[in-house]
């Protein structure tokens, strides 16, 4: 028989294979010409649907990125769900988005979430965790609505984020309450916060685990329900 063997740049690591590649392609197909003619009757069609199949990465491994819609104009460069980068298969990027100012625009949507459910000390760091939860919730949010749970996420942000808000002008005596409008980041950044305030306020002495009051909140925001605690809720 024809043995190989195998070296690295370590010496601990050298293997030894007694029975060779090519033997076994003998035995399993009794010639080693139809192993080779069986490589090569690969046909094209399967490769095109391998590579198509992996230029289109699906969030958990179920939900497609192609068809979400982000209707407001004013949230395309702020809901980053469209672009090539941020369509990723979990919300663990593990960027710094937090180095530069407005970098945590470009952080992919599900990721802010998972980031949001992180709050209050005792819940630090605990990321996977954070995105067993937001999975949980997506299944729920597709089994009770039968849609895209991305999709359903990103119009609950459009619906909840608060377009007017109260700043003060001036100093001291003279202090006194501006109304402004409110930037598109910002509606998502308060969005996002509310969002979770409300599922972890509902959630709290309540028989229903912090996934099913996730995706109850998203649901309600995304069709304006009044039993959303995000469209009655402001900054």
């Amino acid at each position: 028989g024809i043995c190989f063997f195998f070296f690295s740049s370590r010496r601990r690591h050298t293997r030894f294979l007694p029975v060779s590649w090519a033997r076994r392609c003998v035995q399993e197909t009794g010639t080693w010409g139809s192993k080779k003619k069986q490589f090569k009757n690969f046909s094209m069609a399967e490769s095109q649907e391998i590579v198509h199949f992996a230029n289109q990465p699906k969030l958990f491994g179920k939900w497609a990125y192609q068809d979400i819609v982000v209707e407001d104009i004013c949230f395309k460069d702020y809901i980053a769900v469209s672009q090539t980068k941020v369509q990723v298969y979990l919300p663990h990027t593990a960027g710094r988005y937090q180095i530069k100012r407005f970098r945590k625009a470009t952080c992919p949507i599900v990721e802010r979430l998972v980031g949001s459910l992180q709050f209050h000390g005792r819940n630090t760091g605990k990321k996977q965790k954070a995105i067993r939860i937001v999975r949980q919730a997506f299944e729920l949010i597709h089994i009770l609505t039968k849609e895209n749970p991305i999709q359903v996420f990103v119009n609950a942000l459009q619906n909840c984020g608060a377009r007017e808000d109260a700043t003060r002008i001036g100093t001291g005596g003279n202090a006194r309450r501006q109304a402004v409008d409110v930037s598109p980041l910002r509606r998502v950044n308060t969005g996002i916060y509310y969002m979770i305030k409300g599922t972890r306020d509902s959630t709290f002495r309540s028989l229903r685990n912090i996934a099913e009051c996730l995706a109850d909140e998203i649901i309600n925001a995304a069709k304006n329900s009044p039993n959303s605690c995000l469209l009655y809720t402001s900054p």
